[in-house]
């Protein structure tokens, strides 16, 4: 009940104070199981998103936020799970609880990237979002979010109002879009891919430049040329100018 009295309450507020468009909303199923992946530049991303859908979003979110009393009222309001990132018991539920709202037919948000971009670019995908969709046989809805980082750089408490805000809905991918050799290994290689082809429609739908390199919270990575994802287009698409999910959601070792 929270989550919907949060956002009648705050949706006529979102939509007078930034000028928030959205594209493809209708690749969003309106009943049944749906993991959306999105690009995570600002904190901002988690009220954006379930702001222009007309069901609920569940997202897994960082322990931190539900310690801090500034951001734990929100989390716990609107019923999002929190990971701990030091894996343990703690973790398994977390899991648990995710697989239990995907299995119940629910949406659930997840940030592949595993923390906020230290930089502009799109950084490596966890493959979490990949070992859900093989264990829960559920598709992934690519999310390219455009524009939250001016409204809310990291660090910054205040959002900043009277900015424009995009938000892409990319075509549903499902574990069957992979080669059959692969969707029968069910293993490391297998989440790769799939993690690999979702990051590349997100970067095609944010428009991002795509680094291979997973995403630290310090200063923008310095390690070799920035290259883009298996699939993804050579430039931003037109017009370009979304709560951590665990890195113990998502890791996988780099040589996959």
């Amino acid at each position: 009940m929270a989550y919907w009295v949060l956002k009648v309450l705050l949706s006529p507020v979102f939509y007078l104070l930034w000028r928030v468009r959205v594209e493809g909303r209708e690749r969003v199923p309106a009943t049944g199981p749906a993991i959306l992946a999105a690009n995570h530049q600002s904190f901002c991303d988690s009220f954006f998103i379930p702001l222009v859908l007309p069901r609920r979003v569940t997202y897994v979110a960082k322990s931190e936020y539900f310690d801090a009393w500034r951001t734990s009222w929100f989390f716990r309001a609107a019923g999002q799970i929190p990971m701990h990132r030091g894996g343990g018991d703690a973790s398994k539920r977390a899991l648990d609880t995710a697989t239990e709202v995907l299995q119940s037919g629910g949406l659930l948000g997840i940030y592949p990237e595993g923390t906020r971009s230290p930089d502009h670019r799109l950084h490596r995908g966890h493959t979490g979002v990949a070992r859900l969709a093989f264990g829960c046989d559920v598709p992934v809805i690519p999310v390219g979010l455009v524009g939250t980082r001016r409204i809310q750089p990291p660090g910054r408490r205040l959002m900043r109002p009277f900015h424009a805000v995009t938000i892409r809905f990319g075509p549903p991918i499902s574990t069957g879009d992979l080669p059959a050799e692969l969707r029968e290994k069910g293993d490391p290689e297998a989440l790769r891919a799939l993690t690999d082809r979702v990051m590349a429609a997100i970067a095609s739908l944010s428009g991002q430049e795509y680094v291979d390199e997973y995403a630290k919270r310090s200063a923008p990575p310095s390690g070799p040329p920035s290259v883009r994802p298996s699939g993804a287009p050579s430039g931003p698409p037109s017009g370009a100018s979304a709560l951590d999910a665990s890195r113990h959601l998502s890791a996988t070792p780099r040589s996959h």
